[in-house]
């Protein structure tokens, strides 16, 4: 291990602030395992005890179409295709009911960029669900959601965000990050930029409603803008007022590309291999400082490789997702139930603790 990589150790231990060719510096040359301890460090000093947390939540995606058409996707169908759905007030009550039985209390929302589907069409199914289920945490949309509905209704962000959050909106998933480049977006997808995305998240940080941040990697960015998404968040998480919620988690997780146009016509498949993907954990905890809580995606990484990562800086093993479409669509197909992610987490040498939307233990 050369003298830089070493000083850069110890910068990060004592958690101190890494720039972004430092952080790109340290991922390229520190041994994995000396990366890992040092993360694993700063996740006991930010997280003290021996806990990880986990989570009952069901992912419902209220439409598949989307105008988007999103390079990495398989789940996604135009407007006038045969298999175009929006899942009925009906449907959506039955999923409900099903998530509390079974201990659940979060609904995540996505229906990607439907031009059918108005802030109005969202606003009345948010009140209907909160006046039905006054317990149920709507964890909905998602920043290049926000940008659709803001530029069909001619609202701002600001606007759209106070109607949905009025209507009863609790939180913001992270999704459509994807990595926070316009080099890559232009690439993979037809969403909204990466400023755009940024400010979505600015102006709910403002609002404090509560948000998470995520990172799909592996397919055709360099390392260097992944370490530039992590500065990017970074950033954004140390410019949200006093007392805002802000990031409460980041959850990068690698691409997987079976099926998809990527892999098709560009011959992209996203073959993150588990010393990757742990090795981006551990990164992300040495660069967000500022974020307490890093998940490790089992859903797409597998048990084995996510419980390592309970070792190299993550302190969260997701949900139990009841339901979820869009990644297993390209190729991720693990499972888990509540005594199985629980049981999981105990292997890995840990203690399970089921937690809310806030990362409350309950």
């Amino acid at each position: 291990m050369d003298n830089k990589t070493e000083k850069l150790l110890q910068k990060a231990i004592q958690n101190k602030v890494l720039t972004l060719p430092e952080g790109v510096y340290l991922y390229k040359n520190a041994p994995t395992p000396e990366l890992t301890f040092v993360a694993n460090e700063l996740r006991k000093q930010n997280k003290a005890g021996n806990i990880v947390t986990w989570q009952v939540d069901r992912n419902v995606n209220i439409t598949n179409v989307c105008v988007s058409a999103c390079k990495f996707c398989n789940f996604f169908c135009s407007p006038k295709s045969k298999k175009a759905y929006v899942i009925t007030k009906e449907e959506l009550i039955e999923k409900v009911n099903q998530l509390f039985e079974l201990g659940g209390d979060q609904l995540l929302i996505q229906g990607g960029l439907n031009p059918a589907l108005d802030l109005k069409f969202y606003e009345d199914l948010f009140s209907s669900l909160k006046s039905l289920f006054p317990e149920l945490k709507l964890n909905a949309l998602s920043s290049p959601e926000i940008v659709h509905l803001s530029k069909i209704s001619g609202l701002s962000y600001d606007a759209v965000l106070k109607k949905l959050h009025k209507a009863g909106l609790d939180s913001l998933p992270g999704a459509g990050a994807e990595i926070l480049a316009d080099r890559v977006r232009n690439i993979i997808s037809n969403k909204c930029s990466a400023s755009e995305w940024l400010e979505v998240m600015r102006t709910a940080h403002k609002q404090n409603i509560l948000t998470s941040a995520t990172m799909m990697f592996g397919h055709v960015e360099t390392i260097e803008e992944r370490i530039e998404h992590l500065c990017l968040i970074r950033q954004l998480q140390e410019e949200k007022p006093s007392g805002s919620l802000g990031f409460l988690a980041f959850i990068p997780w690698p691409f997987r590309g079976k099926g998809t146009t990527l892999e098709k016509r560009f011959g992209v498949r996203g073959d993150v291999s588990p010393e990757e993907y742990i090795r981006t954990i551990a990164i992300s905890r040495i660069m967000l400082y500022n974020i307490d809580n890093i998940q490790a995606s089992w859903l797409t990484v597998g048990k084995d490789t996510a419980q390592l990562c309970l070792h190299a800086g993550a302190n969260d093993f997701g949900s139990i997702m009841i339901e979820e479409h869009v990644v297993s669509s390209a190729g991720a197909d693990y499972r888990f139930d509540a005594a199985g992610i629980q049981q999981a987490i105990k292997e890995a040498g840990f203690i399970p603790r089921k937690r809310n939307q806030r990362y409350e233990f309950i």
